[in-house]
């Protein structure tokens, strides 16, 4: 048999190898689990979990009709927040008998809307709690990073502040705090700061000494590049979830908080509208007027109840083990 006809019976056991002499590189291997997830794609994922948590979606409609009815039912009801009148003094609740013109909600003991000032008070009420976590995130952030990055005496000082913080009630110590100094937008945002950073502080430092050690972390420092650099650049992107979803679930906290001063005389001063001071106006009129109590604070409970659904929704889309 000649050796072009043996050669013809041969199975084919996989590529011919090229000569020596042949230089043509190998193609790459293209395995996708190896390829980094870009963004648009970890975006998008984010979003497609968002439409599916009941959660989140329940609660973001919930928050999202709570903010645009404080930011513009006061516009279109005819009733000042702080008119009174007398002689209509603890009318019941109209609904819609008589339009927006009639009192939906009733009015208090001088004759205020009480629709009006819910929707005022929310607007009060919801300002100082978002301006109450953006400060403490701020701090929380700054201190948290340090803390955890840098460690040593930096980190013992701000846990034993942190530690200190704790060991005294919140509550007790924003009274103490608001009854010396007084009430007022400003000094209710100052009180509740105090401690309102502790718990950020800690979240952040756990998760920054844990992405630290990471891979890519010690190699940046082996590159020589800068501790700034690294935390900008490395560090900050990857504790971005436990940052949101903790400032969302303080955003509730806050909520209750500035409600219980206010309900105490320690917080919005009368006669502004407040969540907390509306249903302290009312409390002697609940067997009589209970709409003077109930008004206000189920929109207090709403507005919570929205917010920690939108917590406990975000918990469960940016928790790192999902894989659904």
């Amino acid at each position: 048999m000649s050796e072009r006809h043996a050669a013809t019976q041969l199975p084919q056991l996989g590529p011919i190898l090229p000569p020596p002499g042949d230089e043509t590189p190998a193609q790459p291997s293209a395995t996708p689990d190896l390829e980094p997830t870009s963004g648009s794609t970890r975006g998008s994922d984010v979003r497609r979990r968002m439409r599916r948590s009941t959660f989140f979606m329940v609660g973001a409609v919930g928050f999202a009709v709570v903010v645009l009815l404080c930011a513009f039912g006061p516009f279109v009801l005819p009733f000042h927040p702080n008119g009174t009148d007398i002689p209509s003094r603890l009318v019941a609740p109209e609904w819609f008998a008589h339009g927006l013109s009639g009192h939906i909600l009733g009015t208090d003991a001088l004759g205020r809307d009480v629709l009006t000032r819910v929707l005022v008070g929310g607007r009060t009420s919801l300002f100082v709690a978002l301006t109450i976590v953006v400060v403490t995130t701020v701090i929380g952030l700054v201190l948290g990073l340090a803390s955890g990055y840098f460690g040593g005496v930096l980190d013992l000082v701000v846990m034993r502040l942190c530690d200190l913080g704790l060991a005294i009630p919140a509550l007790l110590l924003a009274i103490a705090v608001a009854a010396t100094i007084g009430g007022g937008v400003l000094n209710l945002i100052v009180v509740l700061s105090l401690t309102g950073w502790i718990m950020m502080a800690r979240v952040v430092r756990s998760t920054v000494m844990s992405v630290r050690n990471l891979e890519f972390v010690q190699a940046a420092k082996v590159f020589g590049l800068g501790d700034v650099r690294i935390i900008v650049h490395d560090v900050l992107p990857n504790i971005v979830s436990p940052m949101v979803i903790t400032a969302t679930q303080a955003f509730g906290a806050m909520l209750l908080s500035e409600a219980s001063l206010s309900f105490l005389g320690l917080g919005i001063p009368s006669p502004a509208a407040s969540w907390g001071g509306m249903i302290a106006d009312g409390r002697e009129y609940i067997a009589t007027a209970p709409w003077v109590v109930l008004a206000p604070g189920l929109a207090l409970m709403l507005a919570v109840l929205a917010v920690n659904y939108v917590g406990d929704g975000l918990n469960d889309i940016l928790n790192p083990r999902r894989t659904d």
